[in-house]
C-alpha cells in the first residue's frame, strides 16, 4: 500500500502514461546515456536502469527509457551530499541496507523468493517464517479474546497492541522472540476481524466474515501479497522505533499509527468514495472521464515503483475475477489514463465482490503487513544503530540567534 501522495503520482502518470512507452534497444540506450556498454550493464545490475528480454532471444534486452531519464536527472542534479540526502525522502536514494524485500524489474521478492509465486500456495504463517528467518511458526496456546465494539479495524488493532506494550524484550532468545512475534501477529488478526483466531489466520478471518472456501483462499493470497513492501512509511516508522530499543509491541504500534493515515491505509476509503460517485455503477467510463476533466484524480490506480502495473494487484485480481462491471471499469480507466490498478484497489475489489464487512480491505492489509513489520523490527535491532537523520535548516538565522 503506497506511502507516496497518490494524487500527485496519478497526476504525473495521467500525463505521461497515455501513450505506450517504447523500450529502447541497447544502442539507443547507450546513446541516450552516453556511456560504455559495460557501464549500462552495471546500471542494470544496480537496479538503476530497468531491462527486460527482447522477444524470444534471452541475449537481447530492451531498456526502459523512464528509468534512464530518471538516472540522467539524478546525474544532472549532481551528487552533492545534500542533494543526495534530500532525494531520499520521496522514492529517492536508498537510506539503509535490508535483506528482507527487493522491488525491481516490476517484481517483488521476499528473501529472494518471488512473492507472487508464494501467494499461489503459501500461508501468511509460512511467509512470516521466511521473513523472520525462523525455523518454524511457533505453536501458540489458546488466547483470551474480548470483542471490541469499534467499527474501525485499525482502531481495534491499535487498542489491542497498546494494551500489550511493556518493557523492552529484545534480550530474549530467538525462539522466545519468535513466539512473541507470532502471538502479536495473531492478536492483531483477532483485532482486525474482531473474532478469535484459531488455526491458520486466513481461515480464521474467513470464518469471522462468513466467507466460503474460495473466499478464504483469496484472503490467504491477499495476506501474502501484503506481507511486506520494502521501506514504506509504516515499515520505516517501525524501524525507527526498533532502533531506539523500544519493545516489539511499541514498534508495531508505530506501524499501525502510520497505516492509519489517509495516504497509506486510508487509501481504501478514498477508493470506496470513488466507487460511490453518482454514475460510477452505470457508466464508469463517462464518470471517470468527467472526473479527469475536473482535474480530479483516481485513487487506487498507478504505483511509482511499478510503472508497468502493480504485480500484487494482478496476482489478486486474476483469481478473484471480480466480474463484468469491474473489468469494464478497469478497462475504462486504462483506456483514459494508461494506469493499472494497485494493491489498494484489488483489496477493495476483494472486499466488495466477496461481500466481506466494510473495512475488511484495510484489515487484510494490516494483518499481512504485520509480518513484514516484525521482520523489519528484528533486522533493525540486529543492526544495533539508532536511526537519527539530520534536517536542512531553512529558517531565519537572525531568529535562531535570538533564542
Amino acid at each position: 500500500m503506497g506511502v507516496v501522495n497518490l494524487d500527485q503520482l496519478n497526476q504525473h502518470m495521467v500525463s505521461s502514461a497515455v501513450e505506450p512507452v517504447e523500450w529502447l534497444a541497447a544502442e539507443a540506450a547507450l546513446a541516450r546515456l552516453g556511456v560504455a556498454r559495460q557501464t549500462l550493464y552495471a546500471y542494470v545490475s544496480r537496479d538503476l536502469v530497468r531491462a527486460r528480454p527482447a522477444g524470444d532471444d534471452p541475449r537481447c534486452r530492451l531498456y526502459d527509457p523512464r528509468s534512464i531519464d530518471a538516472l540522467l536527472e539524478r546525474r544532472r542534479r549532481g551528487r552533492a551530499r545534500q542533494a543526495v540526502a534530500a532525494s531520499t525522502i520521496d522514492f529517492g536514494e536508498p537510506v539503509l541496507v535490508s535483506r528482507i524485500t527487493r522491488i525491481a524489474d516490476g517484481g517483488l521478492l521476499y528473501r529472494s523468493q518471488d512473492a507472487i509465486a508464494l501467494a499461489r500456495t503459501a500461508t501468511l504463517e509460512e511467509v512470516a517464517v521466511l521473513l523472520w528467518q525462523a525455523p518454524a511458526f511457533p505453536c501458540l496456546p489458546a488466547s483470551v479474546f474480548i470483542p471490541d465494539e469499534s467499527r474501525s479495524p485499525i482502531a481495534r488493532c491499535l487498542r489491542r497492541v497498546a494494551s500489550l506494550t511493556g518493557p523492552a524484550i529484545w534480550a530474549r532468545g530467538a525462539a522466545a522472540l519468535h513466539a512473541d512475534a507470532a502471538a502479536l501477529l495473531r492478536r492483531i488478526a483477532e483485532a482486525a476481524c474482531n473474532a478469535r483466531a484459531e488455526g491458520h489466520l486466513h481461515a480464521a478471518m474467513a470464518r469471522a466474515w462468513w466467507a466460503d472456501a474460495a473466499g478464504a483462499d483469496l484472503i490467504r493470497r491477499a495476506l501474502v501479497l501484503c506481507a511486506d513492501h520494502e521501506l514504506n512509511a509504516s515499515a520505516f516508522a517501525v524501524r525507527v522505533f526498533a532502533s531506539t530499543g523500544a519493545a516489539l509491541p511499541a514498534c508495531l504500534l508505530a506501524g499501525l499509527a502510520a497505516l492509519s493515515g489517509p495516504l497509506h491505509g486510508g487509501m481504501t476509503e478514498r477508493i470506496g468514495a470513488l466507487l460511490a460517485e453518482p454514475g460510477m455503477q452505470t457508466d464508469p467510463r463517462a464518470t471517470v472521464a468527467a472526473r479527469l476533466g475536473r482535474g480530479e484524480l483516481l485513487p487506487g490506480f498507478g504505483h511509482r515503483l511499478y510503472p508497468d502495473g502493480d504485480p500484487r494487484a494482478a496476482a489478486l485480481l486474476a483469481p478473484l475475477d471480480p466480474g463484468a462491471w469491474w473489468r469494464g471499469m478497469l478497462g475504462a480507466v486504462h483506456d483514459l489514463t494508461g494506469l493499472h490498478p494497485n494493491i489498494d484497489l484489488a483489496l477493495v475489489a476483494l472486499e466488495r465482490t466477496q461481500h466481506l464487512p466494510a473495512g475488511s480491505a484495510l484489515a487484510i492489509f494490516a494483518v499481512g503487513r504485520t509480518a513484514g513489520w516484525i521482520a523489519h523490527a528484528l533486522e533493525q535491532r540486529q543492526d544495533g544503530r539508532l536511526i537519527r537523520p539530520r534536517a536542512i535548516y531553512a529558517g531565519s538565522e537572525a531568529a535562531a540567534e535570538t533564542r
